[in-house]
């Protein structure tokens, strides 16, 4: 279990009323940011303080794993010059009993505050310019839970209300709004779910799960390899060599990032998931095996995948 604290600036009443944290990717230039990085090593049941204001008024509990979405329409005018697409963090949040400005506490808190990438300064409370999610220790975090009257992540019932579905809905919608031919929009719609179309064409390619071997169409779901939400076009959500026919619960792996492939059809697993749980899902040899070859674009989308829906760990 890992502990993290957003700086939220102008996008704190965003993310608070929206359940989530987001950032870009990487810098406008294109460089690596330790803390957008950050983004994609947060794992459901963390927990995270919320800094806007000069004050901790929110404590909440990572729901799921980052996902790609584009920035939040919500803010507006916020952040122009960041780029469109970056990270999404679902989160559920909780007002603390005792809202604390760190400035007041800096004698017990300052102490506790990382050395390197710290969100706020050592020395006086402030907010670093430049820290969006930092990760902070154990006894940090349980020291301003206690400070704030809040008592245990335990009280935050799991609420939120941005996940991949509600993503996934706002792009339809977007999609509907640019008077695209009606049957197209349909047929983009199903892909969304893995029906229709795409699940025709993907069927045409991979006619069985490339992991279990199972080869009735009943027990297999079209998954799209670079996810529906994040395809750039209407011919990506429907070209079926952008997608896989997995078992249904080899498919939730591969949505959820806890696997992906290679570009020798080799299974790669995410630390994240232990041999335990691979063996009561009966994949312990599966994933061991090479699953077959790969056509090129294929493999295209499938480093797409490995760079954004994999949990590397």
């Amino acid at each position: 279990m890992r502990y993290w604290w957003v700086n939220h600036k102008q996008t704190h009443r965003a993310e608070i009323d929206g359940g989530y944290i987001w950032s870009p990717k990487t810098r406008k230039d294109g460089a690596e940011n330790v803390f957008y990085s950050n983004m994609r090593r947060a794992y459901p049941g963390d927990g995270i303080i919320s800094f806007a204001d000069a004050k901790i008024s929110y404590i909440g509990r990572v729901d799921d794993y980052a996902l790609e979405a584009p920035k939040p329409k919500e803010f507006g005018a916020v952040g122009e010059n960041w780029l469109m697409s970056g990270w999404l963090v679902p989160v559920s949040w909780r007002h603390v009993k005792a809202p604390i400005r760190p400035k007041d506490h800096i004698n017990k808190i300052g102490p506790l505050l990382p050395k390197k990438y710290s969100p706020i300064r050592r020395e006086t409370g402030d907010g670093n310019q430049g820290a969006y999610l930092a990760e902070i220790g154990d006894e940090l975090f349980h020291k301003v839970c206690a400070l704030a009257q809040f008592e245990s992540l335990a009280e935050v019932a799991q609420i939120s209300v941005t996940d991949r579905e509600s993503v996934e809905r706002e792009i339809e919608a977007r999609l509907a709004a640019l008077h695209i031919d009606e049957t197209e929009l349909l047929q983009i719609s199903k892909a969304r779910r893995g029906q229709g179309k795409f699940r025709e064409n993907v069927l045409e390619i991979e006619p069985r799960c490339r992991v279990t071997g199972i080869d009735d169409p009943e027990f297999l779901r079209a998954s799209h390899i670079k996810p529906w939400r994040n395809c750039e076009t209407a011919f990506e959500r429907l070209d079926g060599q952008n997608g896989l026919m997995l078992a249904p619960h080899v498919d939730f792996l591969f949505d959820k990032g806890f696997i992906t492939f290679e570009d020798d059809g080799r299974v790669k697993v995410s630390p994240v998931v232990s041999q335990e749980t691979l063996e009561r899902l009966g994949l312990t040899q599966a994933v061991t095996e090479k699953t077959g070859g790969l056509t090129e674009r294929q493999k295209t989308y499938l480093e797409y995948h490995r760079k954004n829906v994999f949990v590397s760990g």
